[in-house]
């Protein structure tokens, strides 16, 4: 039970902080002291407090789709296993439901952003919709490896599928499966290469164009969702990368919250000394990733 609070409260309450951390790491690279790592908090209450305009051309679809996305997310946060612990709900198939969960925070995000009949916001959508053709199949690949290697059907297993399955033979899926896990990662939260999101430039946003028209609550919502996405997503990697568990609840969920800090200072690194890949060249990225996953997963059943 106690595990459980403590996995609804990190769910709830550490997002805001990772964004945080990615900010004052790519400060402290272009030599400025940056935001406080808890700004977030500040900007989402600041949002949450502001009134919105809605446009003559919206419906009702308009403001749901915010709800509905993070109600999305949060739900797939309820399914992943946070460090060495169980996650608070877990049944065979479960990971099934993530992927489709988190494929309708991206449905109706997309349809939000249609909503507006707003030509930019429709190109954002379309690119969306594009690169979820190939980052989906790769997160596929990244399930059945794990499930494969550790012959469950269920987060709960799938994620801590190296405990005690770790050999030199499973060696190359479970690095493959990692490096293809962390791309779909970057493209799914809007990160750079794949994108940018303080960029201001219209024909080169994907996410950010799509929520233009958003403001005050709707903002503020959309801002809470895109950061439980990374900490779910960053979960799940930290989960296949150090699968084990200790025995001092304590001082698991302090090592937990460690792990994703780390996380958090590494995207911030990439982001300083990577730049923004050509929007032609992203779809090479989210290819490769497929590739690795399936290349990860084609060696297990040699």
């Amino acid at each position: 039970m106690a595990d459980t609070l403590v996995h609804v409260v990190l769910l709830l309450v550490m997002p805001p902080v990772l964004l945080g951390v990615i900010n004052k790491t790519k400060s402290w690279f272009g030599g400025r002291k940056g935001p406080h790592v808890l700004q977030m908090y500040f900007d989402i209450a600041k949002l949450l407090r502001k009134g919105f305009v809605l446009s003559t051309t919206t419906t009702t679809m308009f403001v749901l789709g915010p709800a509905i996305t993070l109600v999305s997310v949060m739900l797939a946060g309820i399914l992943v296993p946070l460090g060495g612990f169980r996650a608070p709900l877990s049944f065979t198939g479960d990971f099934i439901l993530f992927a489709y969960l988190f494929g309708m925070s991206r449905f109706f995000t997309m349809t939000a952003a249609l909503d507006t009949g707003s030509a930019f916001e429709g190109m954002g959508a379309a690119r969306e919709g594009t690169f979820a053709v190939l980052s989906e199949p790769a997160l596929f690949f990244v399930f059945l490896t794990l499930a494969r290697l550790s012959g469950s059907l269920s987060l709960d297993g799938i994620l801590h599928a190296s405990v005690g399955n770790f050999s030199a033979g499973t060696a190359a899926p479970l690095i493959l499966s990692v490096f293809g896990l962390f791309a779909v990662l970057l493209a799914e939260t809007c990160r750079i290469p794949v994108d940018d999101p303080n960029t201001h430039l219209e024909l080169t946003m994907i996410h950010e164009v799509m929520v233009l028209d958003h403001g005050g609550p709707l903002l503020g919502i959309i801002e809470y969702a895109s950061s439980i996405k990374l900490f779910v997503l960053g979960s799940m990697l930290m989960n296949v990368i150090f699968p084990f568990s200790m025995d001092n609840a304590f001082l698991g969920w302090g090592v937990f919250i460690l792990r994703l800090l780390v996380l958090s200072v590494v995207i911030g690194v990439i982001e300083s000394i990577m730049a923004r890949l050509r929007m032609k060249r992203v779809q090479y990225l989210l290819i490769s990733a497929l590739l690795l996953c399936g290349a990860g997963f084609l060696l297990l059943v040699r």
